[in-house]
């Protein structure tokens, strides 16, 4: 296998059903779909953790928060190997434009060439982008050395496009290097997710952030366009993913469907076949770090958490790839509210550690015009108050018939005739957390399997319904 460019492209809390190539509105996402008629999609993609910083460091070392140190907005561990410790000696420059200090510490990953979030108009301009990618690409080659490259959109992450957030988030002298998207939405073209009720001021905001993630594709476009001007498409293998879902309820910063579901898209000439979806096979970005490494034709470590999509992009299987863990750990104001899921094609169940019934749910997510306007409809709406307040004070199971319910409107963790389900995701997530190590195991055993299953457990394997 020869040795590939790696371009490694991150949307900012894009939703995976957002991009027209995975089911979104038409238009939105131009450059996005390009890219997917160009390489492979991957239809049950998932971060593994629904959260900026620490799905970016998993991303970058194949390995589980609890398994890095960045579970939250922490550095990752020193003595954990990563990317670019690994490329590195394979003579690869590397770089990264945006997002650069949620990537720490900062120093160990050793970047050839920074572009900082205000050298690119707040993460935002286009057309810094594409000028940043054509100087990087251009000394790697006139160095004649392969190149990684990670470039981190800052969109559609809050502030969006034309909201009172973007007025007081940024300086005016901010705001005057921000290009306008080169499409603006409103209202009456915006149409909710299926998990947020449909409100007035939730379409307002659901406008808003279709124009960042415009902005987004933008960026997509310009980098991409970089990259095809430069000569080394045909040598470069790209991939392009979000960090976590959308900055709304039910979606970033938890462990739903809509949380850790991503769009992920891989093209490497040579090797994908245009056009190609995997619709089945769950993959994880933890896989990334592993695939790069494939890539680059240099050994990944023995331990890390991911396994390489390289048989997948090459037209080939994997039937271990039936079902998907993720977790949560804190947010980014560092209050802790652990989560875990198991997620497969029919069902997914969370186990909420942190629900106790009086602890109160608060995150990002709830900032701008959506939380507020459903706080106000609960007041005369029996059904959008039960969803407020299931948000706010969960329950410590949730089991989900993902299937037929992917925005996980019913919970059937109650429902007697689901309890062979229920048990069975059980078994799951506890043998996962024996193989990692999972911090929470104990408890997980102590408060949610019975006798039974904890003496039996060492002679368990997984089992998927």
């Amino acid at each position: 296998m020869s040795v590939s460019n790696i371009l490694l492209i991150t949307a900012d809390d894009l939703g995976a059903d957002t991009p027209g190539c995975f089911g979104g509105a038409g238009g939105v996402t131009p450059a996005m779909d390009r890219l997917a008629t160009e390489g492979v999609v991957f239809r049950r993609a998932h971060v593994p953790i629904a959260v900026c910083q620490p799905s970016r460091s998993a991303m970058l070392t194949g390995r589980w928060p609890h398994r890095n140190g960045a579970e939250g907005f922490e550095p990752i561990h020193d003595g954990v190997p990563l990317l670019t410790d690994l490329l590195r000696p394979a003579g690869y420059r590397v770089g990264i434009l945006g997002k650069v200090h949620h990537l720490e510490p900062v120093a160990r990953f050793g970047w050839d060439y920074v572009r900082q979030v205000d050298e690119l108009g707040m993460g935002r301009d286009p057309r810094a982008y594409a000028a940043a990618t054509a100087e990087f690409v251009a000394t790697a080659a006139a160095q004649r050395r392969p190149w990684f490259l990670m470039a981190n959109a800052h969109d559609p992450h809050r502030p969006f496009h034309g909201s009172d957030q973007e007025l007081s988030h940024f300086t005016a002298a901010e705001r005057a290097t921000i290009p306008r998207p080169s499409r603006v939405y409103e209202p009456a073209a915006a149409t909710p997710p299926g998990f947020l009720p449909d409100l007035a001021d939730v379409r307002r905001e659901v406008a808003e952030y279709l124009s960042s993630s415009r902005r987004c594709d933008d960026v997509v476009a310009a980098v991409l366009g970089a990259l095809e001007a430069s000569g080394q498409a045909e040598r470069t293998l790209v991939v392009f993913l979000s960090d976590n879902g959308m900055a709304f309820p039910f979606a970033k910063a938890n462990c739903y469907l809509h949380s850790t579901r991503t769009p992920l898209i891989v093209r490497w000439p040579g090797h994908t076949s245009a056009g190609t979806v995997v619709s089945r096979r769950f993959v994880s970005g933890l896989d990334l770090l592993p695939t790069f490494c494939d890539a680059a034709g240099v050994p990944a470590p023995d331990d890390v958490d991911g396994r390489s999509l390289v048989t997948l992009l090459t037209g080939g299987d994997e039937d271990r790839r039936d079902h998907l863990v993720t977790v949560f750990h804190e947010t980014s104001a560092g209050i802790r509210y652990e989560m875990r899921c198991v997620q497969n094609e029919r069902f997914g169940y969370v186990w909420n550690a942190w629900a106790d019934g009086a602890m109160a749910y608060r995150a990002e997510n709830m900032q701008g015009r959506t939380w507020p306007a459903m706080l106000a409809a609960a007041s005369t709406d029996p059904a959008v108050a039960v969803r407020t307040q299931h948000y706010l004070t969960r329950a410590p199971e949730e089991l989900y018939r993902l299937d037929a319910d992917p925005d996980a409107l019913t919970d059937l963790s109650g429902d007697p005739e689901r309890a062979d389900q229920l048990t069975a995701m059980r078994r799951t997530l506890a043998t996962w957390m024996r193989d990692t190590a999972d911090p929470l195991r104990e408890r997980y055993l102590t408060t949610v399997l019975d006798h039974a299953h904890v003496t039996a457990l060492g002679r368990l394997r997984p089992f998927v319904c």
